[in-house]
């Protein structure tokens, strides 16, 4: 791959639970050098029925104005952009006027990524954060909408799936109200197993060496983990590693907290996840067990590092 100088990619992830920015910076030998990032709560989908099939309008001006100041920033820096949707977008009835309005009012132009792409998309930023190129891992990303599955032999995909249990349309599924009984927990539970075997393309009876996980759920759980431990509190958990024993212990106590103002207070459990995480946890925990992990290591990058990276493989078609 060429590259003529130094360019600078800002990669947009448009989110079911939040918005992401990066910005960074590859030189000619198509390193990486990250000069910012924003992270914004905003769910979309939300506010009508329970399978995201709709973005209102109160969600859609969130959007856009969230998208202004992303793009206030990229103009700063002199960077490219690229924005991706995941399944909110992808899913929406009106996600053709959801994407002309986000166009006309910021100039940004959204391309709606199907799950197999997303699943790529994110393995490719994990093995960036990670020495998985000479290892089995199966990468696990748990959205608000979706949650990828990838497998991956010596830093290449053996599958690369996204299956429709995700932390927020799961709670709006089972938990409306944020409120979990031991009942719910089991119908959301068997609902998810069921979910991730009717992909006939996921295979479960892996040789793995370790777990690969990124985004909100697996943060929370590293973060928890963190404070429980009184270790050092790092600005950046890159690597972070949690057996199964530890997670059964986090994912008892957790769900034994009813509701989230009780999850709230917990350290490690950011306010404005309190009220999804639950349903995280429950798609995590029947992950341990249908793919028997053992270990899990948290990959900071995910869908937006990943976008980047596609970007520098490409070259300058792309950019």
């Amino acid at each position: 791959m060429i590259l003529h100088g130094k360019k600078r990619i800002a990669a947009i992830d448009i989110g079911t639970n939040s918005f992401h920015l990066i910005i960074a910076e590859v030189n000619e030998d198509g390193e990486l050098k990250l000069l910012d990032r924003q992270r914004e709560f905003l769910r979309l989908g939300s506010e009508f029925g329970e399978d995201l099939s709709f973005i209102s309008d109160n969600e859609k001006a969130k959007a856009i104005s969230v998208l202004k100041n992303f793009s206030t920033l990229a103009k700063y820096h002199k960077a490219n952009i690229r924005a991706v949707s995941t399944s909110a977008v992808r899913e929406a009835n009106n996600k053709t006027e959801f994407i002309e309005a986000v166009f006309k009012e910021t100039g940004i132009k959204v391309e709606t990524i199907e799950g197999t792409e997303e699943a790529n998309l994110i393995f490719l930023g994990m093995k960036n954060a990670l020495p998985i190129n000479d290892k089995s891992v199966l990468g696990i990303d748990i959205g608000g909408g979706s949650t990828e599955f990838i497998y991956g032999v010596n830093g290449s995909p053996v599958f690369a799936e996204s299956v429709k249990v995700g932390a927020v349309r799961l709670s709006k599924k089972f938990f409306p109200h944020f409120v979990i009984t031991e009942s719910l927990i089991k119908d959301c539970t068997e609902y998810v197993e069921q979910q991730i075997q009717l992909n006939d393309k996921i295979q479960t009876n892996l040789n793995l060496d370790f777990a690969v996980g990124s985004s909100g759920t697996v943060d929370t759980i590293c973060l928890i983990k963190q404070f429980q431990n009184k270790d050092e509190i790092k600005p950046r958990l890159n690597g972070y590693t949690f057996d199964k024993s530890e997670f059964d212990d986090i994912y008892s106590f957790v769900m034994s907290l009813k509701n989230p103002s009780e999850r709230m207070s917990v350290p490690g459990i950011e306010a404005k996840r309190a009220d999804i995480i639950p349903a995280g946890f429950i798609i995590l925990k029947k992950a341990f067990e249908l793919f028997n992990i053992k270990k899990m290591v948290l990959s900071e990058y995910a869908l937006r590092e990943g976008v980047v990276f596609d970007l520098i493989n490409k070259g300058n078609r792309a950019i």
